[in-house]
């Protein structure tokens, strides 16, 4: 099995190093550039690519509204939990084997340097709010299934049957013709991943958003409906802190789309953020993190040889990154990603920056 070539490391234009200057793990805690932590009145809002509308409404709830990032983050991705077209976040995404809807959302404040997250509930349009909720008025991080389900009506969420006629019909599809047992490897990353979709959809994608407020705080958010036609109780990275997200308000915030498995055994928020400290651009920090989930990638394909192909990962994953100085980008693992930024100059998708690619 071949090594990780520096070579197909590759950068987008203007980050000023070249794929083969990349600084390996042996010399990483050597000094970096020091960055500046006065964000000069910056507001700014990233996410994924189907968040271009929450970015919007997030900034503006900051500036608008004085509302606090975390919060600004929770309200502006609520319009894709309520978005019955997008099939990988909230109402409308796809069920697990049973036909359930399980949905996982987690957020982070940076002033207090606490999060709450729910993981694998049920009938509950805006999990990222019942996680602000958990956060606020708990001293727990983590709430799961019924609890969680509980939580959230005890608060005076509704329940709502989040399944929709079309996921549902995808789901019968997916379920009529399965055979054998997906179960080790149901991510191979083409479209469809399942044959009996056709050229229906099976997307694991997620939204995540960070907030940058004029003062420097820092707010973030991540919730998804996981990965379609999982094990019942799966849950990804979203609701796991350090994982799906992560946020330090004396250096930056960031997040995580897609493989949730890779980013849990990387710890790929957390490492993006500490990258950041270390003084990597938010860019770098993000092509740096990619880069140990492609090795680790390379060791895991040891026992499941689905996970490396070509020479490189064998899924999507990509991270986005915020830093307290008003900084930000974002990088995927095989090209073609876009992410939304908002800030004074309004909002709007950018590329990411590729780890792998030809």
């Amino acid at each position: 099995m071949s090594r990780i070539s520096r070579r197909r490391f590759l950068r987008v234009a203007g980050v000023g190093m070249a794929a083969s200057t990349l600084p390996s793990f042996a010399s990483s805690e050597t000094a970096r550039r020091p960055f500046s932590a006065d964000a000069a009145g910056s507001c700014l809002a990233i996410s994924s690519a189907n968040g271009i509308a929450s970015v919007a409404v997030a900034r503006a709830l900051v500036l608008e509204k004085a509302m606090r990032p975390v919060s600004a983050a929770v309200r502006g991705v609520a319009s894709v939990e309520a978005d019955e077209n997008d099939m990988s976040v909230g109402y409308g995404g796809l069920p697990n084997e049973l036909g359930v809807v399980q949905l996982d959302s987690a957020c982070m404040d940076g002033p207090t340097h606490n999060a709450g997250s729910v993981a694998s509930i049920e009938d509950i349009m805006h999990p990222a709010q019942v996680a602000e909720l958990v956060m606020d008025h708990t001293d727990h991080i983590n709430l799961v299934g019924p609890g969680a389900r509980q939580f959230a009506l005890d608060y005076g969420f509704k329940a709502e049957n989040l399944l929709t006629e079309r996921a549902r019909g995808i789901w019968l599809k997916w379920r009529a013709q399965r055979s054998g047992d997906d179960r080790l490897w149901p991510l191979l990353d083409t479209v469809p991943a399942d044959p009996a979709l056709a050229a229906e959809p099976r997307p694991w994608g997620t939204i995540h958003c960070s907030v940058l407020a004029p003062n420097a705080d820092l707010g973030c958010c991540t919730t998804t409906s996981g990965l379609a036609f999982k094990i019942p109780g799966r849950i990804g990275d979203s609701p796991l802190i350090g994982c799906g997200l992560y946020c330090d308000n004396e250096v930056g915030s960031a997040g995580a789309t897609g493989r949730g498995e890779a980013a849990i055994l990387s710890g790929g928020s957390w490492l993006v953020v500490e990258r950041m400290r270390a003084g990597d651009t938010p860019e770098e920090a993000c092509l740096y993190a990619l880069r140990r989930v492609a090795q680790q990638a390379e060791r895991g394909a040891r026992w499941q040889p689905a996970l490396w192909k070509d020479g490189q990962p064998n899924f999507g994953l990509t991270f986005y990154a915020l830093r307290k100085d008003g900084l930000y980008g974002s990088a995927n693992m095989r090209g073609g990603g876009r992410f939304a930024i908002a800030d004074e100059k309004g909002a709007r998708l950018e590329n990411c920056a590729i780890a792998f690619g030809q």
